[in-house]
């Protein structure tokens, strides 16, 4: 992805910058990005919506 996603971490508890995140298809059909937190490495899922 060209620029920084932002989504909620969970151990965080806060918005955060995802790092290495990769947009994908979900079985349904929706698009989603995977990735960590830049904080502290959890992983972080946030879907976008329909493809």
């Amino acid at each position: 992805m060209d620029q920084p996603v932002k989504g909620r971490c969970m151990k965080c508890k806060e918005q955060r910058e995802m790092k290495d995140a990769q947009e994908t298809v979900m079985k349904n059909g929706m698009k989603a990005v995977k990735g960590t937190c830049s904080v502290c490495g959890t992983k972080m899922f946030k879907i976008l919506g329909k493809a």
